[in-house]
């Protein structure tokens, strides 16, 4: 299949600001969302007790973190955030990032914007002894 050169470059694009959520009262609650009708990758990441990801960035995309439950302590170049579950949290292409679990097991929804790749990440810190500073 052939992709025409405006959808490509749609498909690529990262984005430079958050987005804005959209809130409908429903009968029985409401529905949040975050996009339409864009090119993303979804992800939940999973985070014990006491653990963290690596302190990294992406050259090609940016995230919007979503807490699901309490708990999630982000690192936001150098800024601490002590979110609260359904708080999100913007992070932009090149931003150094983690995520942590610091006291219990907490869940973020992750929307990737741009070339979503795992092979993306430059770490600069890492408490599993995987490769850090400049590499992918």
């Amino acid at each position: 299949m052939t992709v025409g050169n405006s959808e490509t470059q749609q498909q690529r694009a990262v984005r430079e600001t958050p987005p804005e959520p959209i809130v409908v009262e429903k009968p029985w609650g409401r529905f949040i969302q975050y996009v339409q009708n864009e090119p993303v990758t979804v992800k939940i990441l999973e985070v014990k007790k006491g653990e963290v990801l690596s302190l990294q960035s992406h050259r090609h995309r940016s995230e919007l973190w979503i807490p699901l439950d309490e708990g999630a302590v982000i690192e936001k170049d150098g800024v601490l955030i002590k979110a609260k579950a359904m708080e999100p949290v913007f992070i932009p292409q090149g931003c150094r990032h983690r995520l942590k679990g610091e006291d219990n097991d907490c869940r973020v929804l992750e929307i990737s914007f741009g070339i979503f790749d795992e092979d993306d990440i430059v770490r600069y810190e890492d408490r599993y002894g995987r490769p850090t500073e400049g590499v992918k």
